[in-house]
């Protein structure tokens, strides 16, 4: 085989099918779009029916093999009954990223109960739950690549965000025990950390000069990461170009966690 066609080979994903939760828009529709050009059939899921349609409409017209199902990542029974309908649909998952997540901002001191319950309940639990429903049928196949979306403040702490930096951080873990009980399995867990990416999570810091001057200043590659930059890990993990890799948490972040 020619050099270039066994790179090809090795981030190849046609035939295989991938799940991505939170993926009507931003990251999620970028993981989306990145494995649908690699040549997976992929299923966009998400709370909000219409925007998913309109997401997955976009990929259609671009000549790509996608369908969407509504799900509820804190409902069992949503979480459950999503991925019998993608299976049923498409046929077994390979691949499933876990990308839904939310973001609440306030003081540590003031923040309520219910805020707090609720980005846990979106950002860890449903990792959990979306996870476990799709991996019974990933282990009876004896095979499987999941992909945790982490952040890079599983790493470093910002006022005022104190639960959402908590959440994350417990998916590094989650995703390490993960690993360590499913790769008997071959079924392989890693994690990717974004940096500051524009998206519509992050608008209102975008939208903010004193914020975005502190942040390029902050940041060894000067500038907020774009969507499309963390296409790469994404095929990566899940690809067999990373069939030996399992339990990692990946940082892209324009260097922003290797200084001070």
């Amino acid at each position: 085989m020619r050099s270039a066609d066994y790179l090809t080979a090795l981030f190849n994903l046609e035939g295989k099918r991938a799940f991505v939760t939170g993926a009507s828009r931003g990251l999620g529709l970028a993981f989306a779009e990145a494995f649908a050009k690699a040549g997976a059939s992929v299923v966009l899921a998400g709370r909000k029916k219409k925007e998913l349609e309109h997401a997955a409409d976009s990929l259609r017209a671009s000549g790509h093999a996608v369908s969407q199902v509504v799900i509820d990542v804190t409902d069992t029974d949503s979480v459950n009954e999503a991925i019998k309908t993608a299976e049923s649909e498409i046929g077994p998952i390979d691949i499933l990223v876990n990308n839904a997540g939310i973001q609440r901002r306030a003081p540590l001191e003031s923040f309520t109960d219910a805020d707090w319950n609720e980005l846990m309940a979106t950002n860890l639990d449903g990792v959990f739950k979306v996870s476990r429903a799709a991996v019974k049928g990933m282990i009876e196949r004896r095979r499987g690549a999941i992909i945790n979306v982490s952040s890079v403040q599983s790493a470093l702490a910002r006022p005022s965000i104190a639960p959402y930096s908590a959440s994350k951080g417990a998916i590094t873990m989650l995703t390490k025990s993960m690993a360590g009980e499913w790769g008997q399995h071959n079924v392989r867990v890693n994690a990717i950390a974004p940096g500051y990416f524009k998206t519509e999570l992050n608008s209102a810091l975008v939208a903010d000069p004193k914020f975005s001057e502190w942040l390029t200043g902050r940041t060894p590659m000067r500038r907020w990461g774009e969507v499309h930059e963390l296409a790469g890990a994404a095929l990566f993990l899940a690809s067999e170009a990373a069939s030996f890799v399992t339990g990692q948490t990946f940082f892209v972040d324009g260097g922003i966690t290797s200084v001070l």
